[in-house]
């Protein structure tokens, strides 16, 4: 399939299709006019990159699940290094709520000392 349907059919624009395929995350073959030509299993392996960006993942946590993004991760049991990557993840999203918070906080603060 082209790159259109193939975005048509995961709800995934182009775009990020031609990302991910940038990323090593998703091959297709060329066609004689020089089309991206994608397999039938390309439609689940974009679900699974979806599934775990939208866990929180960057597409390079992504890559180290690239042999695994076939199968069906949403009902896989994780692995350890899979866990290792989330708990990873998960520390540095809690960093950058924590200083947004912080930086939320301060302003809150310089604008309740501000007279009416």
């Amino acid at each position: 399939m082209r790159i259109g349907e193939l975005a048509r059919r995961t709800g995934v624009s182009a775009r990020a299709l031609r990302h991910y395929e940038q990323a090593g995350l998703l091959v297709s073959a060329r066609a004689a006019n020089g089309y991206r030509v994608y397999e039938e299993s390309a439609v689940g392996r974009v679900a699974n990159i979806r599934h775990l960006l939208d866990a929180g993942l960057t597409l390079e946590d992504v890559a180290a699940f690239r042999e695994c993004l076939d199968g069906d991760l949403a009902s896989a049991p994780p692995s350890e290094g899979g866990l290792r990557i989330a708990r990873r993840r998960l520390a540095v999203l809690d960093a950058r709520i924590a200083a947004q918070t912080a930086a939320r906080d301060r302003l809150a603060a310089a604008l309740a000392a501000v007279p009416t």
